[in-house]
């Protein structure tokens, strides 16, 4: 508790007029300057003599206000800014919405709300389903092509070529019967080695034989169902499976 003579100082009126109050007539800046300085230390003076912590905090806080000169309209809008005082805050897109839609967002049922977040949950997990379904049946494809010729087909960069060979094989498989063949003639080896790699991938026997014609030999790749097994297309073909494996994206 602070002293009686602190409580009954007669500087306590000095105390009680603020930094910023009105100029007194006759009063210049240099007077006016000793005047705090004084009231700064008699404030200083008593800390030391006050024992009590709210006596205490009352004088640190009436030292700080003697410190801090009054703030004028521009540093008080410079410290509540943005509004009341500070620049315009251009409209949210909630304010701008229409007030029956918004409406409709904040009167939602909850039982309907669960509802739609329950189908947005079900119909990413069967598309996360059939992407994975999607997945396994290409790579059991490409686990059918043989080693070298799954090396071949990665170094290359013949996608269009690849893509013309798929394209006779998938309508191969969709139009033609069980026992029908397809011939394809290839003379390049690296492409026949291609052609190769697209029928294993989609679970076909291809041979490739020589025919002679005229004076020359031509080379014929003919291209059947096996007995065993199933010939489905899986839905990612083998030319985009290799480019999504060059991209990183596989």
């Amino acid at each position: 508790m602070a002293t009686p003579e602190v409580l009954q100082s007669p500087d306590e009126l000095l105390l009680q007029s603020p930094l910023g109050g009105p100029r007194r007539a006759g009063e210049n800046a240099k007077s006016r300057g000793l005047s705090i300085e004084k009231k700064i230390e008699f404030l200083e003076s008593l800390t030391g003599a006050v024992s009590n912590r709210r006596s205490r905090r009352w004088l640190n806080d009436r030292l700080l206000m003697e410190l801090v000169p009054p703030l004028n309209a521009k540093e008080i809008r410079g410290l509540f800014a943005p509004p009341p005082w500070g620049d315009d805050v251009p409209p949210s897109p909630f304010c701008m919405a229409n007030a029956r839609e918004w409406d409709k967002l904040r009167n939602i049922d909850m039982d309907k709300e669960a509802n739609m977040i329950d189908n947005i949950k079900a119909s990413s997990r069967r598309r996360r389903a059939h992407m994975d379904t999607d997945k396994v049946a290409v790579l059991s494809s490409w686990r059918r092509v043989d080693c070298r010729t799954r090396e071949a087909l990665r170094r290359s960069f013949l996608f269009e070529l690849i893509e013309g060979y798929e394209a006779c094989v998938r309508a191969f498989i969709l139009e033609r019967g069980a026992e029908d063949v397809l011939e394809l003639q290839v003379q390049d080896p690296f492409h026949r080695l291609l052609l190769h790699g697209v029928c294993e991938f989609y679970n076909l026997a291809s041979v490739t034989v020589t025919q002679s014609k005229d004076a020359g030999s031509l080379k014929v790749t003919r291209i059947t169902r096996k007995k065993a097994g199933s010939t489905e297309l899986p839905s990612i073909t083998l030319s985009q499976f290799l480019r999504m494996s060059k991209e990183g994206i596989w």
